[in-house]
Protein backbone atom coordinates (compact mmCIF):
# COMPACT_ATOMS: atom_id res chain seq x y z
CA UNK A 1 0.00 0.00 0.00
CA UNK A 2 1.43 3.59 -0.33
CA UNK A 3 1.59 4.09 3.45
CA UNK A 4 3.88 1.88 5.75
CA UNK A 5 2.45 -1.44 6.65
CA UNK A 6 2.58 -3.17 9.99
CA UNK A 7 5.51 -5.62 9.35
CA UNK A 8 7.57 -2.40 7.31
CA UNK A 9 7.08 -0.44 10.88
CA UNK A 10 8.15 -3.51 12.93
CA UNK A 11 11.19 -4.20 10.82
CA UNK A 12 11.98 -0.91 10.75
CA UNK A 13 11.71 -0.12 14.69
CA UNK A 14 14.06 -3.11 15.04
CA UNK A 15 16.15 -1.94 12.41
CA UNK A 16 16.55 2.13 14.10
CA UNK A 17 17.43 0.49 17.30
CA UNK A 18 19.83 -2.33 16.52
CA UNK A 19 21.74 0.34 14.40
CA UNK A 20 21.94 2.70 17.41
CA UNK A 21 22.82 -0.22 19.52
CA UNK A 22 25.03 -2.25 17.49
CA UNK A 23 27.25 0.82 15.95
CA UNK A 24 27.31 3.00 18.56
CA UNK A 25 27.27 1.11 21.62
CA UNK A 26 29.88 1.83 24.39
CA UNK A 27 30.57 -1.67 25.86
CA UNK A 28 34.34 -2.38 25.06
CA UNK A 29 35.37 -6.27 23.39
CA UNK A 30 38.11 -8.15 24.43
CA UNK A 31 38.97 -10.75 21.87
CA UNK A 32 40.08 -14.43 22.21
CA UNK A 33 41.19 -17.43 20.55
CA UNK A 34 40.31 -20.34 18.98
CA UNK A 35 37.94 -18.46 16.85
CA UNK A 36 35.30 -19.60 14.56
CA UNK A 37 35.55 -17.84 10.71
CA UNK A 38 32.20 -17.12 10.35
CA UNK A 39 33.23 -14.45 13.64
CA UNK A 40 35.84 -12.78 11.28
CA UNK A 41 34.37 -12.83 7.93
CA UNK A 42 33.38 -9.11 7.62
CA UNK A 43 36.96 -8.05 7.94
CA UNK A 44 38.37 -10.03 5.15
CA UNK A 45 38.27 -8.58 1.96
CA UNK A 46 34.98 -7.74 0.36
CA UNK A 47 34.86 -10.01 -2.31
CA UNK A 48 35.37 -12.74 -0.66
CA UNK A 49 33.45 -12.15 2.69
CA UNK A 50 30.46 -10.42 1.48
CA UNK A 51 29.55 -13.53 -0.94
CA UNK A 52 29.89 -15.71 2.28
CA UNK A 53 27.93 -13.72 4.63
CA UNK A 54 25.04 -13.16 2.06
CA UNK A 55 24.81 -17.09 1.71
CA UNK A 56 24.53 -17.08 5.58
CA UNK A 57 21.67 -14.20 6.41
CA UNK A 58 19.40 -12.08 5.10
CA UNK A 59 17.42 -9.32 6.26
CA UNK A 60 15.03 -11.41 8.45
CA UNK A 61 17.79 -11.96 11.00
CA UNK A 62 17.05 -8.40 12.09
CA UNK A 63 14.15 -9.87 13.67
CA UNK A 64 14.43 -11.31 17.08
CA UNK A 65 13.37 -14.60 18.49
CA UNK A 66 10.37 -14.85 21.95
CA UNK A 67 12.70 -17.42 23.90
CA UNK A 68 10.37 -16.69 26.68
CA UNK A 69 9.84 -15.03 29.64
CA UNK A 70 12.28 -14.52 33.30
CA UNK A 71 10.13 -15.06 36.09
CA UNK A 72 9.55 -14.80 39.55
CA UNK A 73 9.99 -17.42 42.10
CA UNK A 74 11.19 -21.22 41.54
CA UNK A 75 10.60 -21.28 37.66
CA UNK A 76 14.12 -20.12 35.48
CA UNK A 77 13.97 -20.22 31.60
CA UNK A 78 16.20 -21.92 29.47
CA UNK A 79 17.21 -21.74 26.52
CA UNK A 80 19.49 -22.33 23.28
CA UNK A 81 21.33 -19.11 22.04
CA UNK A 82 22.98 -18.22 18.65
CA UNK A 83 26.19 -18.33 20.21
CA UNK A 84 25.79 -19.91 23.65
CA UNK A 85 24.31 -23.18 23.49
CA UNK A 86 23.33 -23.23 27.43
CA UNK A 87 21.24 -20.61 28.77
CA UNK A 88 19.11 -20.00 32.29
CA UNK A 89 17.50 -16.98 33.47
CA UNK A 90 15.29 -15.90 36.27
CA UNK A 91 14.08 -12.59 37.95
CA UNK A 92 14.47 -11.40 41.35
CA UNK A 93 12.43 -8.71 43.08
CA UNK A 94 14.71 -6.27 44.98
CA UNK A 95 14.21 -2.75 46.50
CA UNK A 96 17.54 -1.20 46.14
CA UNK A 97 15.67 2.45 45.37
CA UNK A 98 13.76 2.58 48.16
CA UNK A 99 10.55 2.88 46.16
CA UNK A 100 6.96 1.94 46.49
CA UNK A 101 7.35 -1.29 44.46
CA UNK A 102 10.81 -1.40 44.05
CA UNK A 103 12.62 -3.14 41.04
CA UNK A 104 14.53 -5.90 39.99
CA UNK A 105 17.97 -8.11 38.66
CA UNK A 106 17.23 -10.21 35.48
CA UNK A 107 20.19 -12.94 36.02
CA UNK A 108 21.26 -14.53 32.80
CA UNK A 109 23.70 -17.17 33.34
CA UNK A 110 25.32 -18.42 29.62
CA UNK A 111 27.32 -21.00 29.16
CA UNK A 112 29.09 -23.58 26.16
CA UNK A 113 29.66 -21.14 23.42
CA UNK A 114 29.98 -22.35 19.89
CA UNK A 115 33.56 -20.24 19.46
CA UNK A 116 34.96 -17.72 21.52
CA UNK A 117 34.73 -15.05 19.53
CA UNK A 118 31.13 -15.16 19.26
CA UNK A 119 28.46 -13.27 21.49
CA UNK A 120 24.42 -13.25 21.69
CA UNK A 121 22.39 -9.86 21.81
CA UNK A 122 19.27 -9.49 23.53
CA UNK A 123 16.19 -7.49 23.81
CA UNK A 124 14.12 -7.48 27.22
CA UNK A 125 10.35 -5.72 27.39
CA UNK A 126 7.50 -5.42 29.23
CA UNK A 127 4.98 -3.70 28.12
CA UNK A 128 5.75 -0.80 30.35
CA UNK A 129 10.31 -0.64 28.91
CA UNK A 130 12.49 -2.16 26.76
CA UNK A 131 16.00 -2.78 26.77
CA UNK A 132 18.78 -4.43 25.09
CA UNK A 133 22.31 -6.03 26.90
CA UNK A 134 24.58 -8.41 24.71
CA UNK A 135 27.06 -11.48 26.54
CA UNK A 136 30.65 -12.65 25.68
CA UNK A 137 31.87 -14.75 28.09
CA UNK A 138 30.56 -17.46 30.04
CA UNK A 139 29.42 -16.57 33.14
CA UNK A 140 26.51 -15.17 35.17
CA UNK A 141 25.09 -11.93 33.77
CA UNK A 142 22.54 -9.08 35.46
CA UNK A 143 20.47 -7.39 34.10
CA UNK A 144 19.16 -4.20 36.76
CA UNK A 145 15.73 -2.73 36.39
CA UNK A 146 16.07 0.25 38.74
CA UNK A 147 12.80 0.97 39.73
CA UNK A 148 9.37 -0.67 38.29
CA UNK A 149 7.20 1.97 36.44
CA UNK A 150 4.11 1.82 39.04
CA UNK A 151 2.20 -1.00 40.58
CA UNK A 152 0.97 -2.03 37.00
CA UNK A 153 4.27 -2.93 35.82
CA UNK A 154 5.26 -4.71 39.12
CA UNK A 155 1.74 -6.40 38.75
CA UNK A 156 2.23 -7.28 35.35
CA UNK A 157 6.22 -9.01 35.51
CA UNK A 158 4.79 -10.59 39.03
CA UNK A 159 2.18 -12.21 37.00
CA UNK A 160 4.00 -12.51 33.72
CA UNK A 161 7.91 -11.95 33.85
CA UNK A 162 9.91 -9.99 31.61
CA UNK A 163 10.09 -11.48 28.26
CA UNK A 164 13.48 -12.18 26.01
CA UNK A 165 14.36 -11.82 22.49
CA UNK A 166 17.21 -13.16 21.11
CA UNK A 167 18.58 -11.76 17.79
CA UNK A 168 19.20 -14.69 16.27
CA UNK A 169 21.84 -14.13 14.22
CA UNK A 170 24.11 -12.86 16.52
CA UNK A 171 26.23 -9.51 16.65
CA UNK A 172 27.96 -10.26 13.15
CA UNK A 173 24.84 -11.59 11.21
CA UNK A 174 23.10 -8.26 12.19
CA UNK A 175 25.37 -6.06 10.71
CA UNK A 176 24.94 -8.07 7.95
CA UNK A 177 21.21 -7.95 7.98
CA UNK A 178 21.34 -4.10 8.30
CA UNK A 179 23.39 -4.12 5.23
CA UNK A 180 21.18 -6.19 3.22
CA UNK A 181 17.70 -4.28 4.58
CA UNK A 182 18.81 -0.88 4.10
CA UNK A 183 18.97 -0.80 0.57
CA UNK A 184 15.53 -1.83 0.53
CA UNK A 185 14.49 1.68 1.53
CA UNK A 186 16.92 3.44 -0.87
CA UNK A 187 16.30 5.05 -4.31
CA UNK A 188 19.16 3.70 -6.49
CA UNK A 189 19.50 0.90 -8.70
CA UNK A 190 21.33 -0.66 -5.83
CA UNK A 191 17.99 -0.44 -3.61
CA UNK A 192 15.49 -1.75 -6.74
CA UNK A 193 17.95 -4.88 -7.24
CA UNK A 194 18.32 -5.30 -3.49
CA UNK A 195 13.92 -5.46 -3.61
CA UNK A 196 13.87 -7.68 -6.76
CA UNK A 197 16.21 -10.42 -4.46
CA UNK A 198 14.39 -10.35 -1.46
CA UNK A 199 11.56 -11.05 -3.40
CA UNK A 200 12.43 -13.78 -5.64
CA UNK A 201 14.17 -15.34 -1.84
CA UNK A 202 11.12 -15.19 0.49
CA UNK A 203 8.21 -15.02 -2.04
CA UNK A 204 9.88 -17.02 -4.90
CA UNK A 205 8.44 -14.43 -7.90
CA UNK A 206 10.05 -13.90 -10.87
CA UNK A 207 10.44 -11.23 -12.15
CA UNK A 208 10.60 -11.71 -15.75
CA UNK A 209 11.77 -9.14 -18.04
CA UNK A 210 9.21 -7.97 -20.56
CA UNK A 211 9.73 -6.47 -24.43
CA UNK A 212 9.85 -2.85 -24.63
CA UNK A 213 8.01 -0.72 -24.72
CA UNK A 214 7.30 -0.90 -21.15
CA UNK A 215 4.78 1.67 -21.14
CA UNK A 216 1.46 1.11 -22.82
CA UNK A 217 0.01 4.00 -25.14
CA UNK A 218 -3.49 4.05 -23.14
CA UNK A 219 -6.84 5.19 -24.40
CA UNK A 220 -9.02 5.29 -21.98
CA UNK A 221 -12.29 4.72 -23.81
CA UNK A 222 -11.99 1.11 -23.05
CA UNK A 223 -11.45 1.63 -19.07
CA UNK A 224 -14.65 1.80 -16.84
CA UNK A 225 -15.99 2.26 -13.43
CA UNK A 226 -14.67 -0.35 -10.82
CA UNK A 227 -11.75 -1.18 -12.92
CA UNK A 228 -8.98 -1.89 -10.39
CA UNK A 229 -5.37 -0.64 -10.14
CA UNK A 230 -2.83 -3.44 -9.00
CA UNK A 231 0.34 -1.37 -8.31
CA UNK A 232 3.47 -2.82 -7.50
CA UNK A 233 6.67 -0.42 -6.01
CA UNK A 234 9.84 -1.49 -5.82
CA UNK A 235 12.50 1.38 -5.30
CA UNK A 236 12.94 3.96 -2.54
CA UNK A 237 11.01 4.38 0.83
CA UNK A 238 7.30 2.88 -0.60
CA UNK A 239 9.40 0.16 -2.35
CA UNK A 240 11.26 -1.27 0.80
CA UNK A 241 8.03 -0.76 2.94
CA UNK A 242 5.21 -2.86 0.09
CA UNK A 243 8.25 -5.72 -0.07
CA UNK A 244 7.73 -6.15 3.70
CA UNK A 245 4.01 -5.73 3.02
CA UNK A 246 4.33 -8.30 0.44
CA UNK A 247 6.59 -11.05 2.43
CA UNK A 248 4.08 -11.40 5.55
CA UNK A 249 0.65 -10.85 3.53
CA UNK A 250 1.67 -13.19 0.56
CA UNK A 251 0.04 -10.29 -2.35
CA UNK A 252 2.14 -9.43 -5.59
CA UNK A 253 1.08 -5.58 -5.50
CA UNK A 254 1.52 -3.46 -2.50
CA UNK A 255 -0.67 -0.68 -3.51
CA UNK A 256 -4.06 -0.48 -4.96
CA UNK A 257 -6.39 2.34 -6.76
CA UNK A 258 -10.29 2.01 -8.89
CA UNK A 259 -11.26 4.08 -11.59
CA UNK A 260 -14.57 5.87 -11.96
CA UNK A 261 -16.20 7.43 -14.38
CA UNK A 262 -18.48 10.43 -14.11
CA UNK A 263 -21.49 11.44 -15.05
CA UNK A 264 -20.45 12.95 -18.17
CA UNK A 265 -18.18 10.59 -19.36
CA UNK A 266 -14.73 11.69 -17.62
CA UNK A 267 -12.54 9.02 -16.57
CA UNK A 268 -10.77 9.45 -12.73
CA UNK A 269 -8.76 7.53 -10.61
CA UNK A 270 -9.75 7.22 -6.74
CA UNK A 271 -7.02 6.22 -4.25
CA UNK A 272 -6.43 5.99 -0.33
CA UNK A 273 -2.85 6.71 0.04
CA UNK A 274 -2.24 9.83 -2.00
CA UNK A 275 0.15 12.37 -0.80
CA UNK A 276 -0.95 16.20 -0.55
CA UNK A 277 0.89 18.96 -0.72
CA UNK A 278 1.55 19.06 2.94
CA UNK A 279 3.24 15.09 2.70
CA UNK A 280 0.14 13.82 4.49
CA UNK A 281 -1.46 10.13 2.86
CA UNK A 282 -4.97 10.74 2.15
CA UNK A 283 -8.05 9.66 -0.28
CA UNK A 284 -8.49 11.52 -3.45
CA UNK A 285 -10.22 11.49 -6.26
CA UNK A 286 -7.97 12.72 -9.50
CA UNK A 287 -8.61 13.04 -13.04
CA UNK A 288 -7.31 10.08 -15.07
CA UNK A 289 -4.72 12.35 -16.75
CA UNK A 290 -2.96 13.55 -13.61
CA UNK A 291 -2.85 10.19 -12.09
CA UNK A 292 -1.21 8.77 -14.96
CA UNK A 293 0.94 11.48 -15.72
CA UNK A 294 2.59 11.47 -12.17
CA UNK A 295 3.19 7.77 -12.23
CA UNK A 296 4.85 7.83 -15.32
CA UNK A 297 6.93 11.14 -14.78
CA UNK A 298 7.17 11.60 -10.81
CA UNK A 299 7.22 8.40 -9.00
CA UNK A 300 10.66 7.68 -8.68
CA UNK A 301 9.75 4.25 -7.18
CA UNK A 302 9.39 2.36 -10.46
CA UNK A 303 5.64 1.40 -10.15
CA UNK A 304 4.79 -1.81 -12.01
CA UNK A 305 0.37 -1.38 -12.77
CA UNK A 306 -1.86 -3.65 -14.08
CA UNK A 307 -5.44 -2.96 -15.28
CA UNK A 308 -7.77 -5.52 -14.16
CA UNK A 309 -11.25 -4.87 -15.93
CA UNK A 310 -14.51 -6.12 -13.81
CA UNK A 311 -16.47 -8.66 -15.70
CA UNK A 312 -19.34 -7.16 -18.06
CA UNK A 313 -21.73 -9.03 -15.88
CA UNK A 314 -20.14 -7.59 -12.37
CA UNK A 315 -19.86 -4.04 -14.50
CA UNK A 316 -23.45 -4.50 -15.26
CA UNK A 317 -24.14 -4.60 -11.19
CA UNK A 318 -22.03 -1.81 -10.20
CA UNK A 319 -24.11 0.90 -8.85
CA UNK A 320 -21.80 4.13 -10.30
CA UNK A 321 -23.84 6.77 -7.99
CA UNK A 322 -23.60 5.00 -5.19
CA UNK A 323 -19.48 4.58 -5.51
CA UNK A 324 -19.24 8.09 -6.49
CA UNK A 325 -21.15 9.54 -3.24
CA UNK A 326 -19.16 7.21 -1.19
CA UNK A 327 -15.69 8.11 -2.39
CA UNK A 328 -16.95 11.96 -2.58
CA UNK A 329 -18.13 11.11 1.10
CA UNK A 330 -14.67 9.69 1.58
CA UNK A 331 -12.54 12.45 -0.13
CA UNK A 332 -9.48 14.15 1.79
CA UNK A 333 -9.83 11.82 4.41
CA UNK A 334 -6.23 10.42 6.13
CA UNK A 335 -5.41 7.30 5.26
CA UNK A 336 -6.30 4.51 6.98
CA UNK A 337 -3.70 4.16 9.43
CA UNK A 338 -5.98 2.75 12.61
CA UNK A 339 -6.70 -1.02 11.39
CA UNK A 340 -3.84 -1.40 8.76
CA UNK A 341 -2.44 -4.40 10.41
CA UNK A 342 -5.73 -6.50 11.25
CA UNK A 343 -5.81 -7.17 7.54
CA UNK A 344 -2.52 -9.37 7.76
CA UNK A 345 -2.71 -10.88 11.24
CA UNK A 346 -6.03 -13.23 11.27
CA UNK A 347 -4.63 -16.35 13.65
CA UNK A 348 -2.55 -16.77 16.30
CA UNK A 349 0.17 -18.53 14.62
CA UNK A 350 -0.50 -18.82 10.92
CA UNK A 351 0.42 -15.34 9.83
CA UNK A 352 3.89 -14.55 10.84
CA UNK A 353 6.85 -15.50 8.55
CA UNK A 354 9.44 -16.91 10.99
CA UNK A 355 11.07 -15.30 13.14
CA UNK A 356 7.86 -12.91 13.71
CA UNK A 357 5.29 -13.56 16.21
CA UNK A 358 2.65 -12.40 18.27
CA UNK A 359 5.24 -11.61 21.30
CA UNK A 360 7.42 -9.60 19.02
CA UNK A 361 4.27 -7.24 17.68
CA UNK A 362 3.61 -6.78 21.21
CA UNK A 363 7.23 -5.86 22.18
CA UNK A 364 7.72 -3.53 19.04
CA UNK A 365 4.07 -1.83 20.28
CA UNK A 366 5.48 -1.47 23.46
CA UNK A 367 9.04 0.52 22.18
CA UNK A 368 6.52 2.66 19.86
CA UNK A 369 4.47 3.90 22.71
CA UNK A 370 7.76 5.26 24.79
CA UNK A 371 9.19 6.77 21.19
CA UNK A 372 6.19 7.86 19.76
CA UNK A 373 2.73 7.85 22.07
CA UNK A 374 0.73 9.62 20.13
CA UNK A 375 1.36 7.86 16.60
CA UNK A 376 0.73 4.80 18.53
CA UNK A 377 -2.59 5.63 19.38
CA UNK A 378 -3.19 6.37 15.83
CA UNK A 379 -1.31 2.55 14.49
CA UNK A 380 -2.95 0.32 17.00
CA UNK A 381 -4.34 1.34 20.70
CA UNK A 382 -7.52 2.57 18.89
CA UNK A 383 -7.83 -0.59 17.13
CA UNK A 384 -7.26 -2.60 20.18
CA UNK A 385 -9.54 -0.51 22.39
CA UNK A 386 -12.55 -1.36 19.58
CA UNK A 387 -11.49 -5.20 19.94
CA UNK A 388 -11.99 -4.87 23.74
CA UNK A 389 -15.03 -2.28 24.14
CA UNK A 390 -13.34 0.15 25.52
CA UNK A 391 -11.83 3.90 24.94
CA UNK A 392 -8.78 5.31 25.56
CA UNK A 393 -6.39 2.96 27.18
CA UNK A 394 -3.09 3.22 26.52
CA UNK A 395 -1.36 -0.19 25.47
CA UNK A 396 -0.23 -0.92 28.62
CA UNK A 397 -3.39 -0.85 30.43
CA UNK A 398 -4.66 -2.60 27.06
CA UNK A 399 -2.42 -5.64 27.98
CA UNK A 400 -3.78 -5.50 31.52
CA UNK A 401 -7.20 -5.39 30.23
CA UNK A 402 -6.41 -8.61 28.02
CA UNK A 403 -5.25 -10.63 30.93
CA UNK A 404 -8.20 -9.97 33.54
CA UNK A 405 -10.49 -10.77 30.33
CA UNK A 406 -8.29 -14.82 30.53
CA UNK A 407 -7.49 -13.44 26.93
CA UNK A 408 -3.69 -13.21 25.27
CA UNK A 409 -2.54 -10.26 23.04
CA UNK A 410 -2.12 -13.20 20.05
CA UNK A 411 -5.90 -13.60 20.47
CA UNK A 412 -6.87 -9.78 20.50
CA UNK A 413 -5.11 -9.19 17.71
CA UNK A 414 -7.08 -11.77 15.59
CA UNK A 415 -10.59 -10.30 16.63
CA UNK A 416 -11.47 -9.30 13.00
CA UNK A 417 -11.97 -5.59 11.68
CA UNK A 418 -15.11 -4.09 12.14
CA UNK A 419 -16.32 -1.87 8.50
CA UNK A 420 -18.62 0.23 10.50
CA UNK A 421 -15.78 1.12 13.09
CA UNK A 422 -15.80 4.85 13.25
CA UNK A 423 -12.26 6.11 14.65
CA UNK A 424 -11.42 9.88 16.19
CA UNK A 425 -10.43 10.93 12.43
CA UNK A 426 -13.34 8.80 11.07
CA UNK A 427 -13.77 5.66 9.46
CA UNK A 428 -10.33 4.27 8.60
CA UNK A 429 -9.89 2.22 5.06
CA UNK A 430 -6.67 1.63 3.55
CA UNK A 431 -6.04 1.64 -0.15
CA UNK A 432 -7.48 -1.81 -0.65
CA UNK A 433 -10.62 -1.48 2.15
CA UNK A 434 -11.18 1.78 0.26
CA UNK A 435 -11.73 0.46 -2.90
CA UNK A 436 -13.90 -2.83 -1.59
CA UNK A 437 -15.45 -0.88 0.59
CA UNK A 438 -16.72 1.13 -2.51
CA UNK A 439 -17.43 -2.35 -4.21
CA UNK A 440 -19.50 -3.35 -1.20
CA UNK A 441 -21.39 0.35 -1.58
CA UNK A 442 -21.89 -0.01 -5.37
CA UNK A 443 -23.73 -3.72 -5.06
CA UNK A 444 -20.83 -5.99 -5.99
CA UNK A 445 -20.92 -7.92 -2.54
CA UNK A 446 -24.49 -7.95 -2.63
CA UNK A 447 -26.60 -10.67 -1.17
CA UNK A 448 -23.74 -11.00 1.69
CA UNK A 449 -22.30 -7.77 2.10
CA UNK A 450 -23.58 -7.51 5.53
CA UNK A 451 -21.32 -10.61 6.10
CA UNK A 452 -18.57 -9.14 4.21
CA UNK A 453 -15.85 -6.96 6.47
CA UNK A 454 -13.61 -5.72 4.01
CA UNK A 455 -11.07 -4.51 6.28
CA UNK A 456 -10.13 -8.24 6.49
CA UNK A 457 -8.99 -8.05 3.27
CA UNK A 458 -5.22 -7.87 1.99
CA UNK A 459 -4.39 -6.73 -1.42
CA UNK A 460 -4.05 -10.29 -2.68
CA UNK A 461 -7.54 -11.21 -1.37
CA UNK A 462 -8.66 -8.54 -3.51
CA UNK A 463 -7.56 -9.84 -6.82
CA UNK A 464 -8.68 -13.15 -6.20
CA UNK A 465 -12.17 -12.56 -5.96
CA UNK A 466 -13.59 -13.32 -9.25
CA UNK A 467 -14.98 -9.85 -9.64
CA UNK A 468 -12.70 -9.68 -13.34
CA UNK A 469 -12.52 -10.38 -16.88
CA UNK A 470 -12.24 -14.26 -17.74
CA UNK A 471 -11.83 -13.85 -21.92
CA UNK A 472 -9.10 -12.23 -22.81
CA UNK A 473 -10.34 -11.12 -26.21
CA UNK A 474 -13.11 -8.76 -24.23
CA UNK A 475 -9.85 -6.65 -22.64
CA UNK A 476 -8.98 -3.72 -24.09
CA UNK A 477 -7.23 -3.77 -27.73
CA UNK A 478 -3.84 -1.84 -26.04
CA UNK A 479 -3.69 -4.59 -23.22
CA UNK A 480 -0.18 -6.57 -23.41
CA UNK A 481 -0.20 -5.46 -27.06
CA UNK A 482 3.26 -5.62 -26.73
CA UNK A 483 4.02 -8.94 -24.92
CA UNK A 484 5.04 -11.65 -25.75
CA UNK A 485 3.04 -12.82 -22.53
CA UNK A 486 -1.01 -13.00 -22.79
CA UNK A 487 -1.66 -12.22 -19.14
CA UNK A 488 -5.27 -12.11 -18.15
CA UNK A 489 -5.03 -8.74 -16.93
CA UNK A 490 -3.49 -5.13 -18.89
CA UNK A 491 0.34 -4.67 -17.44
CA UNK A 492 0.28 -0.86 -18.63
CA UNK A 493 3.76 0.24 -16.83
CA UNK A 494 6.49 -1.90 -15.70
CA UNK A 495 10.21 -3.43 -16.93
CA UNK A 496 9.34 -6.97 -15.21
CA UNK A 497 5.82 -8.84 -16.03
CA UNK A 498 3.67 -8.36 -12.82
CA UNK A 499 2.51 -11.38 -11.01
CA UNK A 500 -0.46 -11.95 -9.19
CA UNK A 501 -1.21 -15.78 -8.30
CA UNK A 502 -4.72 -17.04 -7.51
CA UNK A 503 -6.23 -13.78 -9.60
CA UNK A 504 -10.13 -13.86 -10.66
CA UNK A 505 -10.32 -17.67 -8.41
CA UNK A 506 -12.49 -16.52 -5.77
CA UNK A 507 -16.09 -16.52 -5.16
CA UNK A 508 -16.81 -14.17 -2.46
CA UNK A 509 -18.61 -16.04 0.45
CA UNK A 510 -19.78 -14.65 4.02
CA UNK A 511 -16.79 -14.10 6.62
CA UNK A 512 -14.35 -14.42 4.22
CA UNK A 513 -10.90 -13.56 4.89
CA UNK A 514 -11.37 -13.25 9.02
CA UNK A 515 -9.17 -16.44 9.88
CA UNK A 516 -7.25 -17.08 7.04
CA UNK A 517 -3.29 -18.14 7.24
CA UNK A 518 -0.41 -16.17 4.80
CA UNK A 519 2.89 -18.11 5.41
CA UNK A 520 6.05 -17.71 2.90
CA UNK A 521 6.81 -18.70 0.73
CA UNK A 522 3.25 -20.20 -0.42
CA UNK A 523 0.82 -18.62 1.30
CA UNK A 524 -2.02 -21.23 1.32
CA UNK A 525 -5.08 -20.68 2.87
CA UNK A 526 -7.28 -22.85 4.23
CA UNK A 527 -11.00 -23.63 2.93
CA UNK A 528 -13.52 -21.48 4.14
CA UNK A 529 -10.85 -18.84 6.08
Amino acid sequence: MASSSSSPLIITIIIFFLAVFTLFGHKALTFRYPFDPIDILPILPKQLSWPILNSLNSPVDLLPTFVGSASYGNNSLDWKGACFYENTAWLEFNNKSGSEFGGGTIHIKVNNPHSWTCMDLYVFATPYRFTWDYYFLSREHTLEIKEWEGKAEYEYVKEKGVSIFLMQAGMIGTLQALWDVFPLFTNTGWGENANIAFLKKHMQASFEQRPQPWVTNVTTDEIHSGDFLAISKIRGRWGGFETLEKWVTGAYAGHTAVCLRDSEGKLWVAESGHENEEGVDIIAVLPWEEWWEYELTKDDSNPHIALLPLHPNVRAKFNNTAAWEYALSMANQTYGYHNMIFSWIDTIDKNYPPPLDAHLVASVMTVWNHIQPSYAANLWNEALNKRLGTEGLELPDILVETEKRGMSFDQLLTIPEQDGWVYSDGKSTSCVAFILEMYKEAGLFDPIASSIEVTEFTIKDAYILNFFETDSSRLPSWCNAADVVQLPYCQIRGKYRMELPGYNTMEPYPHMNERCPSLPPNYKRTKGC
